[in-house]
């Protein structure tokens, strides 16, 4: 009997804020929300970005003091949003109005030209003893030549790529926890994984204290590793900078380091870990290896999940030589503007309508799954179940950027396996798509084609169709990530995030099967049965998630274990909840802290007590076994 992998907890940090209890859904449909619901989530974001302090009952803002979060929520609303979601980059990332570049520059010395090129404010070549360089400050140098020829040159220019989905603006994970110098996708990590686990409202050791040790694993990554300067980025410019390489920037910048962190500073996990990279598809490859990993009963719990920090010039930089983004001229030209202003770069990414690139985006994101049998037993709270994740390559490419065939087999097989567990009915109408949706004119054409065949095929007449990249950006790996939270938040508050910075379809989108909305759609709280996750990767990295709505869940369980076990899991699920949303209270009003355990527990081999049977860890109650399955009995 397969186990079903549910989710028991998630968090994160995106544009949108903490992805725990829904608050990054929640700023999202903003408008849409409760009172109640709406003060909190502004409220949190207030307290995330240094805005407000809480202490004894109420919340100071600068030199004001506020009585609750009413008030709180009122006075900070503006801001908030204007610090959210795709925006204009701000200069805590970088100066957009003075990006290093590389250009050609002339000295004259006397009538002789001398032609030089500048990288990053220095000289590749050998400087002449009787040149000096100096640099003066606003992205110019000066060269000095015997003292008697001057000439001052730039070398920076403006970017041509102005928008990006960034954190909240003043949120600073490495002021959390003694980040020592991790990169940001690290201290991203951190944040984001602690925020998951403590979602689950159940003590980790008390967990751990009902499984064997190698019954937990860690699957995560992000796509490109660390690029910023404390990561790789700074491995390899640093040298032409005049700069001294560390020995952390080699180790820390490798794209499995999310799940290193995790085990080593988080978990103390000596179970299975992994992490898988697959272009934009990265985060569902490592979900694949979750579903896989309980669904055969290797483990009872996993965390999965990813953490991308693209926003840095150089690989906008890249992206944009690629053709990829889309630059500040391109979007003027899509609404005939002479300049942009701080509203048009908030639309910069148009799913599905009349775009013209995606835009850069920054996110981390984390779910916590257990084995049905565990969550049950343990009372967790149930926010849905991943039926299985499907991958497929595209086959043989003239371009390796192309997008290919892959992504009908993963839709398809996503969509045939929601039918079978749920019924035609249910996939007919009651399941959504949550698109890759990158905001190019390519993707529009070619993701809507697969979305719309596969609905033909299975006769869905109007598939509703969301993408969370016009409000996130393109946060890389863990875009799949993104895309899952916000669907979560619909079997909460019963509202698809629509297409909103998105003016109209294109023409050239296939749509004849599918309701693209361009406002919320609201369709209930147990409207929707199931949702499939997609992802359409660079270099033919295709995968589609089948994810089960809570409500739906509850039905399949019961038919498993009876209604007799239900109930006595809904009742210890109660005192779960209360835990989870003390630890949701107190992260509000901005009292959380990150787990980080450095230098904590930390074992050798000496510590074990190893047999031929199994190994004991200090501070585990259940041994290792070292029986395993034989899977080769037929040649022995």
């Amino acid at each position: 009997m397969s186990q079903l992998p549910v989710i028991v907890g998630f968090g994160g940090i995106s544009p949108a804020g903490r992805s725990s209890f829904h608050h990054g859904y929640r700023r999202l449909i903003l408008d849409q929300l409760d009172e109640h619901s709406r003060q909190e989530t502004l409220t949190d974001l207030a307290t995330l970005t240094g805005l407000a302090q809480y202490d004894n009952g109420q919340f100071t803002l600068g030199e004001s003091t506020l009585p609750d979060r009413k008030a709180l929520a009122a006075a900070v609303e503006q801001q908030v949003r204007n610090n959210t979601l795709i925006r204009r980059i701000h200069p805590d990332w970088f100066d957009v109005n003075a990006v290093m570049f590389n250009r050609p520059a002339t000295v004259h010395t006397g009538e002789q030209p001398l032609q030089f090129t500048l990288r990053n404010r220095h000289l590749p070549q050998v400087i002449p003893a009787n040149w000096t360089l100096r640099d003066i400050g606003g992205g110019q140098s000066e060269v000095t030549v015997d003292g008697s020829c001057e000439l001052i040159f730039p070398d920076s220019k403006t970017a041509l790529v102005q928008s990006a989905g960034m954190l909240p603006t003043g949120f600073e994970p490495g002021k959390l926890y003694q980040s020592r110098n991790h990169p940001r996708g690290l201290q991203m990590a951190v944040y984001a994984a602690s925020d998951a686990l403590r979602s689950v409202g159940i003590d980790y050791d008390s967990i751990i204290d009902r499984l064997p040790p190698d019954q937990i694993a860690v699957f995560a990554s992000n796509s490109i590793g660390q690029l910023d300067d404390l990561g790789f980025g700074g491995l390899t410019k640093f040298p032409a900078l005049g700069k001294r390489t560390t020995s952390k920037q080699m180790p820390l910048g490798y794209a499995q380091m999310p799940a290193d962190f995790i085990n080593a500073y988080l978990l103390g996990n000596v179970g299975t870990t992994g992490g898988a990279l697959g272009a934009c598809a990265t985060f569902l490859y490592n979900l694949k290896s979750g579903v896989e990993a309980i669904r055969t009963g290797r483990s009872k719990l996993v965390l999965v999940g990813g953490s991308d920090a693209p926003v840095t010039p150089e690989i906008i930089e890249g992206f944009r030589a690629m053709g990829a983004l889309a630059e500040d001229k391109q979007l003027q030209a899509l609404d005939n503007l002479a300049e942009l202003a701080e509203e048009h770069y908030r639309q910069a990414c148009r799913p599905f309508g009349n775009n013209c690139g995606f835009t850069m985006g920054e996110s981390s994101q984390f779910l916590v799954l257990m084995s049905d049998d565990l969550a049950l037993e343990l009372g967790a709270d149930i926010h849905g179940a991943v039926a299985d994740v499907f991958v497929h390559a595209d086959g043989h490419k003239k371009s390796i950027s192309a997008p290919g065939i892959g992504n009908y087999m993963t839709l398809g097989k996503a969509a045939s396996l929601v039918s079978d567990m749920l019924g035609e009915e249910s996939l007919r109408q009651r399941s959504f798509v949550q698109a890759h949706g990158t905001s190019t004119p390519q993707n529009r054409v070619t993701e809507s084609h697969v979305i719309n065949e596969t609905a033909k095929a299975f006769d869905i007449p109007a598939w509703n169709v969301s993408a969370v990249k016009a409000y996130l950006g393109h946060s890389q790996g863990t875009a799949g990530g993104d895309q899952l939270f916000a669907s979560l938040g619909v079997w909460k508050y019963g509202i698809i995030p629509g297409l909103t910075t998105t003016p109209e379809i294109a023409d050239d989108v296939h749509n004849s099967h599918l309701n693209l909305p361009l406002q919320h759609l609201n369709t209930g709280a147990e409207g929707m049965d199931s949702v499939l996750i997609n992802a359409k990767g660079f270099g033919g990295n295709n995968a589609s998630a089948a994810v089960l709505a809570p409500h739906a869940v509850e039905k399949l369980l019961t038919k498993r274990h009876g209604e007799t076990a239900m109930n006595a899991w809904r009742q210890r699920r109660e005192q779960v909840r209360e835990q989870a949303e003390a630890y949701n209270q107190a992260a509000i009003n901005g009292l959380a802290r990150p787990i980080y355990r450095y230098d904590y527990n930390v074992l050798t081999g000496e510590d074990l007590q190893i047999s031929a049977d199994e190994i004991r860890l200090p501070g585990y109650n259940q041994p290792i076994s070292l029986r395993t399955q034989n899977p080769y009995k037929d040649l022995c």
